[in-house]
């Protein structure tokens, strides 16, 4: 369930965070947790800037399958307003959010914006920049999830993107993506050919409307 924030807007329009922006202030009821996710438009975040259905989709998902998150340790990747970790933290997981480095200032608000007013109920949840490919290395191998909405739809990103997950898999880790299947984009391309050559791939939810499909891997 989704409500608009901008009635009882929680969050000033002039406190944005970019020179040059307006922001879309809203309300996510997901799991049981209601978050309060900025949007930031027109500050050079392009696709960061936005919730995507496919976010909401991949939470939905955790809650229609009664997935334990407390306690994992989880890893986002493209997480974008950082709606999936932020939830993810809220119902007890220790959550490290990636994405490049323009868009860790909307994630730090969005994390600061939710905090339980108990505190959080593990431990603040991580903010860090990741690109693909590049530096990985520096980051850990053995989480309990992998998890990513809508980063598949740039081809030249996906060997890197794979490269990446395998890396982080090492330890046995499950992976969770949420894609909408762009043609355009070559979307289905990544989940046929180049993610089957170092994982285990299935199709465990598909949105025939929205035309989402979310896939569980797992590391060859």
């Amino acid at each position: 369930m989704i409500f608009d924030g901008e009635e009882n807007d929680p969050f000033p329009v002039e406190d944005c965070l970019f020179a040059e922006t307006f922001c879309q202030d809203t309300v996510y009821s997901l799991c049981g947790q209601d978050l309060k996710i900025r949007q930031v438009f027109g500050g050079n975040l392009g696709v960061a800037a936005p919730v995507w259905e496919s976010a909401l989709q991949l939470c939905c998902y955790f809650e229609e399958q009664s997935l334990e998150l407390r306690g994992k340790r989880i890893i986002e990747l493209g997480a974008g307003t950082g709606v999936v970790g932020i939830l993810a933290a809220r119902m007890g997981a220790v959550v490290t959010l990636t994405d490049l480095p323009l868009v860790l200032p909307q994630l730090q608000s969005n994390i600061s914006a939710n905090m339980p007013p108990s505190g959080w109920p593990n431990t603040y949840p991580t903010v860090l920049p990741l690109s693909w490919g590049e530096d990985q290395m520096n980051f850990p191998s053995d989480w309990d999830l992998v998890l990513g909405a809508d980063i598949v739809y740039l081809s030249e990103t996906y060997p890197l993107l794979v490269e990446t997950l395998a890396h982080l898999c090492q330890s046995g880790s499950l992976v969770y993506l949420s894609s909408k299947m762009r043609k355009e984009h070559g979307t289905q391309r990544f989940y046929e050919d180049y993610l089957p050559g170092k994982f285990n791939v299935e199709l465990v939810h598909h949105d025939e409307i929205q035309n989402i499909n979310i896939y569980r891997a797992s590391l060859k």
